[in-house]
C-alpha cells in the first residue's frame, strides 16, 4: 500500500475533527438528555459515545476512503492484522464515567497510523479548551504552545497518574500497585481519562502515569504525544512479537526519563509481593 505522508494535513484533519466532535459532545451535555447503555455489562456507554463515533467515522470515510478505521464504539475488526494497514484509531470520548457525571477530564482521541507507528495524533479536551497535538519526530504542542515534560529527577517528588479497569474481578494486584507507588512518590493521582493523563506527562502536569489494560484507541495519539514531548515509553513486560509498540496498552508506563526506572522497579516488585 503506498502511504500518503502529508502528515500536517492529517493533523490538520485530526484537530478539526476532534474539536468538532468535541462541539457535538458538549451541546449533547448542555441539552441534558443523555441515553446510555453498558457495554459487556460494565462498561458505561452513553450517546455522546456514539454521536462522537457516527461523526468522526464520517469524516474519515468522506476525506480518507481508502483508511482503515479502529474505533472503540466502531465494528471494524479489533486485531492487529487490521493496525498493519494505513488506519486511524479513535477514541470518541475518553472518560465516558467523567462525561455521564459532569466533571470536564473527557477528551476525543485521533490517532493516524502506517504499519502500526503512529504518525500524528491529536487529544482534544472540550471542556478544558485544550488542544495537544504531535507529528512523529516534530515536537508536540497544546493548543500551539509546545510542551515537555518535567524536570523532575527523583520518583520521591512525583505527581504520578493511574486507571482503574473497568472489569474489578480482581483488584489484588493494582491494590498493591497503588499501595507501592503512593509509598514511593509524592501523590497519586486518578483522573479517569488515560488519553489526559499521558498528555499530562507530556505538559510536565503529571510527572509519570501507569495502568494495567488500555487499548490502541486510549494510548494512540496520546502516547505520542508524550514521546515528542520527551517522555520515556514502555511495558512492564514487554511487548509480544506480533503487537505493535505504539499501540500495545497491557501494562503501560509513561513518565519524564529521569524516574522512568524507578517507577517500573516499584512496579515490577508490587507484581513479586
Amino acid at each position: 500500500m503506498a502511504f500518503t505522508n502529508d502528515y500536517a494535513a492529517r493533523l490538520a484533519f485530526c484537530v478539526s475533527t476532534a474539536q468538532r466532535a468535541g462541539e457535538i459532545i458538549r451541546s449533547i451535555r448542555h441539552e441534558g438528555v443523555i441515553q446510555h447503555r453498558y457495554k459487556e455489562g460494565i462498561e458505561l456507554v452513553s450517546s455522546a459515545d456514539e454521536a462522537s463515533h457516527r461523526f468522526i467515522q464520517a469524516e474519515i470515510e468522506s476525506h480518507y476512503p481508502q483508511d482503515a478505521i479502529l474505533s472503540e464504539e466502531g465494528d471494524s475488526p479489533r486485531n492487529e492484522k487490521v493496525l498493519d494497514r494505513s488506519v486511524w484509531i479513535v477514541d470518541p470520548i475518553d472518560g465516558t464515567v467523567n462525561f455521564f457525571h459532569g466533571q470536564d477530564c473527557v477528551a476525543i482521541a485521533i490517532a493516524y497510523a502506517e504499519n502500526g507507528v503512529v504518525k500524528v495524533g491529536a487529544v482534544h479536551a472540550p471542556f478544558r479548551g485544550e488542544t495537544f497535538t504531535a507529528i512523529k519526530g516534530e515536537g508536540a504542542s497544546c493548543n500551539d504552545r509546545r510542551i515537555k515534560v518535567s524536570e523532575t529527577t527523583r520518583l520521591r517528588d512525583a505527581l504520578i497518574g493511574t486507571g482503574f479497569p473497568h472489569d474489578r474481578n480482581d483488584l489484588t494486584l493494582l491494590i498493591r500497585r497503588l499501595v507501592s507507588v503512593l509509598q514511593s512518590c509524592q501523590d497519586v493521582r486518578r483522573l479517569g481519562s488515560p488519553a489526559l493523563d499521558i498528555c499530562f506527562v507530556a505538559d510536565g502536569r503529571l510527572d509519570g502515569f501507569y495502568e494495567g489494560s488500555l487499548a490502541p484507541w486510549d494510548v494512540g495519539a496520546a502516547a505520542l504525544i508524550a514521546r515528542e514531548a520527551g517522555a520515556e515509553w514502555g511495558h512492564l513486560n514487554g511487548v509480544p512479537e506480533q503487537a505493535h509498540s505504539d499501540l500495545y496498552g497491557q501494562d503501560v508506563i509513561v513518565a519524564t526519563p529521569a524516574i522512568f526506572d524507578s517507577l517500573a522497579g516499584v512496579l515490577r516488585e508490587a507484581n513479586l509481593t
